[in-house]
Parts: structure tokens; C-alpha cells; sequence
């Protein structure tokens, strides 16, 4: 096969932003992809599959972000507890109102300024929000005070069994399979990335829900796929 995409891979880009896309959009290893591939005749290694993710997944997250429409004015906060090579952490998330997600960040705290950071990183992407909705952390309340921005907006505190509460938790779902499917992550910088293109893809078909009609999930899902397709082409 000759080589003819700029990154000097020996399969063209379609095959490998196909092996990308199906590690981030469900909940397969990479030897689960490799059978996948082989099973088209695409013979590539696990090993390969990985070093792919690696190289071209924040730049397909990037992309993705630049791509996706202006967002709710209601953020949805929450933060889990994950691993890292043994080591805790805590994935921060935040999703407007209707559950799409604005922005990941892994931390290794859980306090007032891994909150503030998280914050300033919204802020340097998003307009200020309306109202704030998080969970009953301290963390949350010094630092929106510690941000002048932020002064006037207003913050709701919920409790888990909330149903604005539960907006965000079930954002939680897919990134904990994933991770269980991978066996937890490694190393941070690289679980970032992932979970970082894994919000993005799940934003990219989050209206291809069984909540709507066949044909609207069918227009969706075309269009998701050529927005996809679109961003792949931009790598090239």
C-alpha cells in the first residue's frame, strides 16, 4: 500500500480514524478493534491501535470542540473519584442543561483550587453561565466567590436524588465504562486525552438517543458522521 498522508502511516486516514472512533465511542479494548479490523481484512496490531489514540486523539478532540454549537447557559458540576496507576483522582465534568458535556479535567485534589481551575477553564471557553448547579462540595462555593466573573451568577446547591443532579451523574456512565473496559488508566496525561475525545464523540451523538423518532436518530446519526468524517478529512 503506498503511503500517502503526511503523518508517513501506511494506512490511510479513514482506517485509522475508524479505529479511533470505535475506541472512544464504545466500550472496546484495543484488541476488541483489532478483531473488528481484521475481520475486514485490515490486519493491524493492538499495539498499533494504541500509538493512533495516542498521536491523533487531541487533535480529533480539538477539532470536535471547535466544531460544536454555542451551549446552554446552565452549568451542571460534578466530579468523581477515578484511578491513575493506583494513584486517586478526581474527573471533574460539567454539562450545560441538556446534558451535553462542556469540559473534562483530571485532578489529583478535590479541593478549592482544583474548583477554581476547573472554573477558569470553562470561563476561558464559555460565556459566563446564568446558574451554577453542583453538589454540596465547599470546594465549589470559595471558589466561585474567589472569581470576579462569577460574582453575580447564581449557585444552587442539589442533592444526589435531584432530578438536575442526576443530568450530570448519568454523564458519568459511559466514561466508567470505558474505564472498566480499559482496566483504569495508566498514566493522566493520556487518560485526559481519551476521556477528553470520548465527551466529545459522546456530544457528537448525543441526539441519536431511542428517545426520539427512527428517522430523526437516522438524521442524526448521518449527520454525526459527517461531522466526523469532516473532521478526519481536516488531519489529512
Amino acid at each position: 500500500m503506498t503511503d500517502t498522508n503526511p503523518h508517513r502511516h501506511r494506512f490511510p486516514m479513514t482506517i485509522i480514524q475508524h479505529a479511533v472512533w470505535l475506541s472512544h465511542r464504545f466500550p472496546l479494548s484495543y484488541r476488541d478493534v483489532q478483531e473488528l479490523l481484521h475481520q475486514r481484512g485490515i490486519w493491524v496490531s493492538h499495539e498499533t491501535l494504541r500509538e493512533w489514540c495516542i498521536q491523533f486523539a487531541p487533535l480529533f478532540a480539538q477539532d470536535l470542540r471547535h466544531r460544536e454549537p454555542r451551549r446552554g447557559s446552565r452549568w451542571h458540576l460534578d466530579e468523581v473519584c477515578t484511578s491513575v496507576d493506583g494513584v486517586r483522582h478526581w474527573l471533574w465534568r460539567a454539562v450545560d442543561e441538556h446534558g451535553v458535556v462542556l469540559d473534562i479535567l483530571l485532578q489529583r485534589h478535590r479541593d478549592i483550587e482544583a474548583a477554581k481551575t476547573f472554573l477558569t477553564r470553562l470561563l476561558g471557553e464559555y460565556d459566563v453561565p446564568e446558574v451554577i448547579h453542583t453538589d454540596q462540595l465547599r470546594s465549589y462555593g470559595a471558589a466561585i466567590r474567589e472569581i470576579p466573573s462569577l460574582a453575580d451568577v447564581d449557585r444552587q446547591q442539589v442533592i444526589s436524588t435531584a432530578r438536575c443532579n442526576k443530568l450530570i451523574e448519568q454523564s458519568h456512565r459511559p466514561t466508567r465504562r470505558q474505564e472498566r473496559r480499559q482496566q483504569g488508566f495508566k498514566r493522566r496525561k493520556r487518560a485526559q486525552e481519551f476521556l477528553s475525545l470520548h465527551a466529545r464523540i459522546e456530544n457528537l451523538h448525543h441526539h441519536s438517543r431511542t428517545s426520539v423518532s427512527a428517522m430523526t436518530r437516522r438524521k442524526n446519526q448521518r449527520q454525526a458522521f459527517q461531522t466526523w468524517s469532516m473532521v478526519a478529512a481536516g488531519v489529512t
